[in-house]
């Protein structure tokens, strides 16, 4: 009753609330007016921060958590790498599809182990229930089922979501971009992968990001050297889960999580240790394949004779300089089944960008940025969609696209690069009033010609005003037009970079324009 009555006085007049309280005292035994004005005062304390008695929200303007905005400057960057990335798909044959954004949530689960938990779920909408999509692969490999498709090299860019904890500054955010290539179909082993890695290789050295390496294993050399240390069958997927944290963990912790937490014998773990720390290429998988214990696994020995033939072809595709065979590769993934790849920079580490501080996470002088591609193969995920489980192998690889961009735009700033965010090529001016109706004229010949031009929405700029936009801009061209232009039926071509200026005759402009920009 007391609460009740806090909320009536909360809600009328200075003198109400006066008289109410009198009331109140005598209707409700124990209680002093003391008390009552406390809780009062508790509620008004409330009511201001929701807000007034105006009627407006007070509310905070903020991105939700594990999200951002983007501004001009870093759209242009993003554009950037995009353009890159997709002409890199291209140029190896893949055509394009999209998904819807959310799924039947039983279309999701049990495909990603322990990592099913980031899932987002929606609620229940028209007797469907449906979750965010959490990768691209999955939905690829429903879209293959459903289409009934046995063949097709596909790229997909598209928003995903993770219900994770988001570290802005290493670019992990809850909702990212995914840059997807994929291969499926029946195949000559390892061709595919081998050209995925390609892929990756020629991605991460046009982006210019730093030295890099792409780090490999075999799901089955994985199991096989899970078996022959004495890890139990229903263990597998978990134990592979914290072998996949030895990149962020010392194998210290790691062995304590497996005999600790998973339940794994010391013996085991020790003997797992001293496989998960060698590295090399074709001759440790040739050394492997003689080893005492994993020769006795024929599902390590096929994943090991896969591996050499996969180092052959990175041969021939000339990388083999940053491909290394790491047993210390898991990817906890579940539906991965044979070759698996992580691209990680070896630089010491990246600052974050300004913006990613601003974002609530805090700022460090250097940050590690992790993993920026990975992937594998996984010949068994379409032929769980498919009601007569008929099996369409497939590779591909994921482009850590978030963490790439967080590299770009810490170097844009550390270089105090220019970073246009137009593509403006040339700009209409007017060196005297009362020519708005020709500039309008002249553009739409130069929109009509498909040059990308501008003009500014005034009738009388001042010329110094339109130049100098133009030099912040990063705008090369402007065209010029005055009274003696116009009579001598020319146009004043100036170059902004230069400052040199010359009379382009009006039916000669829009050759001008092209040539001058295509040099640039």
């Amino acid at each position: 009753m007391l609460a009740m009555f806090c909320v009536r006085a909360c809600s009328g007049l200075a003198g109400f609330r006066t008289v109410t309280r009198v009331r109140s005292v005598h209707s409700l035994p124990g209680i002093t007016a003391a008390q009552i004005d406390e809780e009062v005062a508790k509620l008004l304390q409330l009511k201001a921060r929701i807000g007034g008695d105006d009627g407006k929200h007070q509310f905070v303007l903020k991105t939700a958590k594990g999200t951002r905005d983007y501004n001009p400057k870093q759209m242009a960057i993003r554009e950037r790498v995009f353009n890159t990335i997709i002409g890199c798909f291209k140029r190896h044959g893949a055509e394009t599809i999209d998904t819807p954004v959310f799924e039947l949530k039983e279309t999701l689960t049990g495909k990603y182990g322990e990592d099913s938990k980031l899932i987002y779920d929606l609620k229940d909408q028209g007797g469907e229930l449906l979750s965010l999509r959490y990768d691209l692969t999955v939905p690829f490999a429903r879209y293959l089922a459903m289409n009934k498709i046995t063949n097709i090299k596909r790229y997909h860019i598209a928003k995903v979501y993770r219900r994770d904890n988001p570290a802005m500054t290493r670019g992990r955010y809850r909702e990212f971009y995914q840059c997807d290539f994929d291969i499926a179909g029946q195949y000559d082993g390892m061709i595919p992968d081998a050209e995925c890695l390609k892929i990756v290789h020629e991605i991460l050295s046009e982006l210019d990001l730093g030295d890099f390496r792409i780090k490999v294993n075999d799901r089955r050399i994985l199991d096989g050297m899970f078996a022959v240390c004495g890890v139990p069958d229903d263990k597998f997927r978990s134990i592979c889960s914290t072998v996949d944290k030895l990149d962020k963990m010392p194998w210290e912790d790691v062995k304590k999580e497996m005999v600790n937490e998973k339940g794994l014998s010391e013996e085991a773990a020790d003997r797992i240790g001293e496989y998960v720390s060698l590295q090399g290429g074709m001759d440790l998988a040739e050394r492997l394949l003689q080893d005492q214990r994993m020769s006795r696994s024929k599902q390590a020995c096929s994943g090991l004779s896969d591996i050499k033939l996969l180092f052959s072809y990175l041969q021939l595709f000339q990388v083999t300089d940053k491909v290394v065979f790491d047993l210390s590769l898991a990817r906890g993934l579940d539906y991965y089944t044979g070759v698996i790849y992580e691209a990680v920079l070896t630089q010491a580490g990246v600052a974050p960008a300004p913006a990613e501080a601003q974002n609530g996470a805090p700022a460090e002088e250097s940050v590690s940025v992790g993993s920026v591609a990975g992937g594998g193969r996984y010949d068994g995920l379409v032929g769980m969609f498919d009601p007569k489980g008929r099996k369409v192998p497939c590779v591909g690889v994921s482009i850590g696209i978030e963490r790439i961009f967080s590299i770009m735009e810490h170097k844009a700033e550390a270089s105090a690069e220019k970073v246009r965010t137009t593509e403006v090529q040339v700009m209409v001016a007017s060196a005297q009033k009362n020519l708005l109706e020709e500039k309008l004229r002249l553009i739409t010949e130069l929109w009509d010609a498909g040059i990308k031009a501008e003009v500014m929405y005034k009738k009388n700029p001042k010329l110094l005003s339109q130049l100098q936009h133009c030099e912040e801009s990063g705008i090369p061209l402007v065209a010029i037009l005055g009274e003696q232009e116009l009579k001598d039926e020319v146009v004043k071509l100036r170059i902004v970079a230069t400052r040199e200026e010359v009379d382009i005759s009006r039916a000669d402009l829009i050759a001008e324009i092209r040539k001058r920009t295509s040099e640039a």
